[in-house]
């Protein structure tokens, strides 16, 4: 007998010599007088093995025929391997017409070796804060390096927008890996969709946060920062991954669904992916999404034009002119042409706006200076960070092999200082 049927045992006793009415009964053991009479009725000619219930033993009348099940799971290993119970039932009913419990699939699955039931754990309690009430008050970003399309090409990284207001997924964004270019690109796609946002919610990662200023200059912010700050939108870090949790889940969320979603349409390079994050983030919206608080909408309208954007959305350095106007960028000499003597400019800074693409903007006092340029001399790779370092290696690498008998002058370094001096 079951624990519910023991009990059952003493409250029907009870109601037998009379201590208990059947109104009592029903209230102790949850059930109906009339359902309380026919167990007692039972009781009468059974004795205790009245109360067993009479499904045990029993094929379920819900139970899935064999060959479904055989179906199922020949679809399971063969086309939704990998997938989860949850996912793997909402394919079968979209792509297969076949409608199944979640809890049946995961019992296929085990049965099938397919699926191992996983141990809960304690888990740690984290204080609940509340959404913010409209949308676009805040967005928690985050980037999410993961082997996305698995071994059909190189590990690669997706940039993650969530509303804290909805969980509506603002904006996807797939990149070779999570750089500043990533990031600016991401929120480019997002102003030109929704408008300027009020405030971000990131983590302390080095492409939002300076954790030392520079020692000589003492400037302690990012160029994302910088852009951000010209935009009015204002960054805020948080202390744990906890703490933007909705992101976190997010990233979860898509390392499950979304990797299974590219191997079933097919994609296998990043610029298809891209085109089909359009629709995707929709769907997953449509799906996963709550209604804000108040229908406000906090987002304000772009006040800049495009070239602006343009100029906001780069690499800005700065740099001192020198008495013959000229300032070194990058290991090239820039000459500033101006039409008068351009004394006033000598030992000033001017702010140097390259463009991911490579496109160099001068900018002096927010005017554009016509340039010339000259003397280019060895380029130097810059410093590189963990998440970065792969990238550049790999490039190294290709440009290598796309050349394999270049050989170099043994007095390559007189060389390098001869093409200078001209």
């Amino acid at each position: 007998m079951s624990q519910k049927e023991i009990e059952r045992i003493s409250v029907i006793r009870d109601l037998k010599l009379k201590r208990l009415s059947q109104k009592e009964a029903g209230k102790l053991l949850h059930l109906s007088e009339r359902q309380i009479r026919r167990i007692l009725q039972r009781y009468a000619k059974e004795g205790e093995k009245g109360l067993i219930s009479r499904k045990r033993g029993k094929t379920s009348n819900r139970k899935i025929s064999e060959e479904l099940g055989k179906k199922v799971h020949q679809l399971l290993k063969e086309k939704y391997y990998g997938f989860g119970p949850t996912l793997a039932a909402e394919k079968l009913e979209e792509l297969n017409d076949i409608v199944i419990s979640r809890e049946t699939v995961r019992q296929i699955m085990i049965s099938a070796n397919i699926w191992k039931t996983k141990a809960k754990k304690a888990k740690r309690v984290h204080q609940m804060r509340e959404r913010r009430s409209r949308t676009g008050e805040l967005i928690q970003i985050d980037g999410s390096p993961h082997e996305w399309f698995e071994n059909r090409r190189p590990k690669c990284n997706l940039t993650v927008f969530i509303d804290d207001a909805t969980g509506e997924f603002m904006e996807l964004f797939f990149s070779e890996s999570e750089t500043t270019e990533a990031y600016m690109e991401t929120m480019r796609r997002y102003i030109s969709e929704y408008g300027i946002p009020r405030a971000l919610y990131t983590d302390k990662h080095g492409i939002f946060k300076v954790n030392r200023a520079d020692p000589k200059t003492g400037r302690n912010i990012t160029q994302f920062g910088r852009a951000m700050k010209t935009l009015g939108i204002e960054i805020i870090s948080a202390n744990t991954p906890q703490a933007k949790g909705r992101v976190e889940r997010a990233n979860q969320l898509l390392q499950d669904r979304l990797v299974k979603e590219l191997r079933l349409r097919k994609i296998n390079t990043i610029e298809e992916a891209n085109k089909f994050l359009t629709e995707y983030k929709e769907m997953l919206s449509n799906k996963f999404a709550v209604k804000a608080k108040s229908c406000e909408n906090a987002h304000r309208e772009v006040q800049h034009s495009k070239e602006e954007l343009d100029i906001i959305f780069s690499k800005h350095s700065l740099r001192t002119i020198s008495n013959n106007l000229e300032i070194q960028y990058n290991n090239t000499i820039y000459q500033i042409k101006t039409e008068s003597s351009g004394i006033s400019m000598r030992k000033r800074e001017i702010t140097v706006c390259e463009s991911f693409n490579g496109e160099i903007t001068l900018l002096y006092k927010g005017r554009k200076m016509p340039y010339e340029t000259f003397r280019r001399r060895e380029k130097q790779l810059l410093p590189q960070d963990a998440k970065t370092l792969n990238r550049t290696v790999d490039q190294i690498i290709a440009e290598q092999n796309a050349n394999p008998y270049c050989k170099f002058p043994v007095d390559i370094f007189q060389t390098t200082v001869n093409e200078v001096r001209k």
